[in-house]
Parts: structure tokens; sequence; C-alpha cells
């Protein structure tokens, strides 16, 4: 050999250098299996799952719940939700999730038909109890998304949104579209909300 090393040193080099590693992958969490190859250890999380431990009461504990944030679902109309497949809200840490609303009555039916602007007051009508629910405000939005059917028309009356901001506007985008859920709609808002504090109760 070209370093002088005889066969039987090297390999017992490689040898040692493999039990070496072998039992540094293992104290990382990897076992050896019977043909030498090294695999994760199944008692230590995978990418992209939490971490579980045992609370001081002994129920398990997740990364998540460790941090406080859990996922809170919040359903403005749980049968219309359920009906079409969504959760109107859900907040997690500081943050909250809005899906996009529009004018409808409680049982889903579209409200205010042909009027824009009074469906877009209806649409804030129930953002801003879906905020109330977690104790937060229009102050707190930092992203909202407007989706419409009639651009010219919406901007026509979207000044009704400095009396919904007075103070500053979020981030966002206007799009408009062929069309909605149905086809009686024709705005429809979402909304991302975000606090850096805990004045919140929830």
């Amino acid at each position: 050999m070209a370093s002088g090393i005889s066969p039987v040193l090297g390999y017992r080099g490689l040898f040692v250098s493999y039990a070496s590693m072998a039992l540094l992958l293992e104290s990382l969490g990897a076992t050896t299996t019977s043909r030498g190859a090294m695999v994760p250890n199944a008692r230590l999380p995978r990418p992209g799952c939490a971490a579980t431990g045992s609370g001081d009461n002994g129920a398990p504990v997740t990364a998540s719940t460790a941090e406080g944030s859990t996922p809170d679902y919040f359903r403005l109309r749980p049968e219309v939700e359920k009906a079409y497949g969504y959760t109107h809200a859900i907040k997690i840490g500081n943050d909250i999730k809005i899906s996009g609303a529009v004018s409808m009555d409680e049982q889903g039916a579209p409200t205010a038909v042909g009027d824009i602007e009074q469906q877009m007051k209806n649409a804030y009508s129930d953002l801003e109890k879906i905020l109330a629910h977690f104790g937060y405000t229009f102050d707190d939005v930092v992203v909202e998304n407007v989706f419409t059917t009639d651009m010219a028309k919406f901007l026509e009356v979207s000044g009704y949104r400095n009396s919904i901001y007075p103070e500053r506007f979020p981030t966002g985008t206007w799009v408009e579209v062929k069309g909605l859920a149905l086809p009686e709609f024709m705005i429809e808002i979402e909304l991302e909300a975000h606090r850096a504090d805990h004045r919140n109760t929830r």
C-alpha cells in the first residue's frame, strides 16, 4: 500500500473508525442494523414532528403546547362552515388567520344582492366579530386581501375602509375575479392579524 500501512493494520484502522462512528451516531439517536447500516432511532423526533415529553402532571406535552401555540379554532357559523369545508379563523400564538368573509345570513344565503357597498360593510361586520372573539381589533390587522367580481364598483366605495382603519392601513392585495363561491357574492375580504404583546386574554 502506498501509505506503508499493512493491510491488517489498514483494516483494523477502518474497523476502529467504523466503531467510533457507530458510537457517535448511536449517541445522536441512530442504531446499527445487522447489515451494518445506520438508521434513525424511532424515539427521536423526525423533521416536521413536534418533540414530546411529559408535563408536571404527567400529561404529554408537545413543543407547540409548551410554547403556547396550539391552534385555537373559531367558527362564526358552524353549520355553514362545515357544509363548505372551512374554519373561519384560527389563532396560533399571537397570529390570527381569517378566511374570506362575504355577505351572508346565518344560513349561508347571500344578502345585499347587487349592492357591493352593503356587501362590503356586512363582510367587515363579520370580520369585526371574529377579531373581537379573540380580543383583537382592526388595529391589529396586518394583512387584508380583497377579492371582487367588479373592481370598478369596489373602487367607488372603497373609501369606507377609512373608517375601518383610521390610523393606518394593513398590507394587502385587491384582485378582480371571475366569480366567488356563489354568483351573488360580489366581494370577499380575508385578514391576518398579529399582536406583539399579550393584551388579548385568550
